[in-house]
Parts: structure tokens; sequence; C-alpha cells
């Protein structure tokens, strides 16, 4: 009987494991098919996918070597990249027409789910509030540089992670939360096909731009007419009118699922929600207490939610900090397998 909990918890991994595997190589493979039929550029997507690999496999090192430390060092390292890097920071020299403001809001959000995540991994009711606090200081950041956006992304982050605190079954919030992405998802591609109310349209033009709407009626456009393949991955910038209309614009729909699907035809979108179910799947899977890990798929949601409206997904530095949270929060920590005089030797 002593035995079995290993191999249980060898068997539990594997699934998850075999899983990501799939998933991502078929995410990596399918561009350089569509490349292959439709030209383009299919370095950005490869650079995407092994930057969500890179952050997951360092996820899953710090998380078993120090499950409170390392996503405490993730958390500050988030807001400090945000805050140094210009590129990262909302600003009038960037913003036009549509900027890195969701770069700077998804930062925010992995960040702050990563101080919950330490939060609950620790121990000690001091050190737990201690980085409760800093995650409400990350959404503090958010006020202070004027990311009205990443505000609202981190209290949601951490409101979320406080009330999950005493919840045991995670598998409903977890589908809850895919629920909720799925819906946001469903919502800007009605919105790109004009199948919403006018009025409800016309708010949504006002918050997001018209530009960006215009965007998103352009890849849906694509869409319709190259379902299979897509036009090519990298090729919406030459494709689109209201692209090419602005001398500013960075050859991208600001959307995620619209993006895949009209550079990369239905499979590629499709290959976006795996990918997003996989991550959802693994944190189901995943040893860590039920308050780490669905603080970290409140943060994942937040960052699909984000890349949904936005280009978030391209920066590299969101893509790595979103497969690090993951991978933190999937991880097993040594501790948990050595004898209670080691567990007690871990700095938490």
């Amino acid at each position: 009987m002593a035995s079995a909990g290993p191999d249980a918890d060898g068997e539990r991994r594997i699934g998850p494991d075999a899983a990501g595997v799939a998933v991502l190589g078929v995410c990596a493979a399918w561009p350089l098919i569509t490349a292959a039929a439709r030209g383009g550029r299919p370095e950005g997507m490869l650079l995407a996918v092994l930057a969500v690999t890179a952050g997951y496999a360092a996820g899953r090192i710090g998380g078993a070597l120090l499950p409170v430390a390392a996503p405490c060092a993730g958390a500050l390292a988030g807001v400090g990249l945000t805050v140094a890097v210009p590129r990262l920071v909302p600003g009038p020299q960037i913003t036009a027409p549509l900027g890195h403001a969701g770069a700077t809001t998804a930062m925010l959000a992995l960040s702050a789910g990563a101080a919950c995540c330490a939060a609950w991994a620790a121990s000690a009711p001091a050190v737990r509030s201690a980085l409760l606090l800093l995650a409400a200081g990350v959404v503090v950041t958010a006020a202070v540089l004027g990311s009205v956006p990443g505000f609202v992304a981190g209290a949601a982050v951490l409101l979320c992670s406080l009330a999950v605190g005493r919840v045991r079954r995670r598998g409903p919030v977890l589908a809850g939360l895919a629920v909720a992405a799925a819906g946001v998802t469903g919502v800007i591609w009605a919105v790109a096909g004009d199948a919403v109310p006018e009025g409800f349209a016309a708010s949504l033009e006002g918050r997001l731009t018209a530009h960006r709407v215009g965007l998103w009626r352009d890849a849906l456009g694509m869409v319709r007419e190259h379902a299979g393949l897509g036009v090519g991955p990298g090729r919406f910038g030459e494709l689109s009118t209201v692209s090419g209309q602005s001398p500013l614009s960075d050859g991208k729909p600001h959307s995620a699922p619209l993006q895949l699907a009209a550079e990369q035809g239905v499979v590629g979108v499709v290959l976006l929600g795996l990918a997003f179910g996989w991550l959802l799947y693994a944190l189901w899977r995943s040893p860590r207490a039920t308050p780490v890990v669905l603080s970290a798929g409140a943060a994942l949601t937040a960052l699909a939610v984000i890349a949904a409206v936005g280009n978030a997904l391209s920066f590299t530095a969101v893509s790595v900090g979103g497969g690090l949270l993951a991978g933190l929060a999937t991880s097993r920590p040594f501790a948990e397998d050595a004898g209670p005089s080691a567990r007690e030797r871990v700095v938490r």
C-alpha cells in the first residue's frame, strides 16, 4: 500500500503530460502545413508554442523545488517587466492605433495569479497574508500605471482567488472558467459577424474602437473565404483592408481566435481551444492544493479573455508567463514526497 501512492500519482500525471505533448506538437506542425499550402510566415506561431513550452517546463521545475518562492518570484518579475520595459506600459507613444495595453493587462493578471498561488501554497498564516498583500499590490500597480483593464483583470483574479479559498471540488469551477472563456470568444465572433443587437455593438465599438471591430470583420471575412487552411500564417496584414488603411497598424486583427481562424483556418482556432482545454485539464489533474489550482485557472482564463480582444499573445513575455504559471500550478513539490522532517526544512 505504501508504494501505491507514487504509482497512482505517476498514472495521474501521464494523461495531462501526454495530452500536452500531443496538443503542442500539433500546434507547431499545423502552421507549417498551412504555410506550405498558402504561403506566409509560421515563425511567429512556432515562437509562441516554444515560449509556452519553455515557460511550462520552467514552472514545473520551479514549482517542484520552491513551491512558494518560485511563484512569488514570478509575480515580482512580471510586475518588474511591466514597469521597466516601455513597450509593455500603456502610453501615448505606443497606443496608436491599438497599442500594447493588452500585453500590460495580461502581465498584470498573470502576476496577480502567481502571487495568489504563492499565498495559497504557503503554510504559515503570516506568509500567506503577506503574499495576498503582494497580489493586492499588483492591482494597485496597475492603477498607478493608468492601466484600467489591468486593474480590472488583476482585481478579478484576486477576488476569484479569495473566493475559492475554501472550495474543495475544482472540477465545476474549472468548467465554469472554460464556459466563460468560450462565451467571450462567442461574443467576439458574433460582433465580427454583425450578429448582436445594434445598441450592444455600438457600445462595444465605443469601448474597443471601431478600428478594432473593423479588423475583426476583415478576419471573419477571410474565414468565410478560406475556412479550410486560412490565408496563411502572418498574412492577415497583407490582405486586410482596415489594417492597410492605417500606417501604424501591426498587421494583426487583435483577437487570437479570429487571427488563427483567418490565417490557419478552422483547424487553427480549434487547436487554440484544445490548448486552453489542455491547460484546464492539467490543472484539474494537478497534485497541488485546489486554491492554488483555481487561482492559476482564474489568471489563465483572464489571459484567454484578454487574448480574445487583443494581441497579448503576440508578446513572447506573455506566452512565457502563461506557460510558467500553468507549470507552477501543475508541479508536484518534492517536499510532498519527503518525510515530515524533510518537509519542515523546505523554505515556505
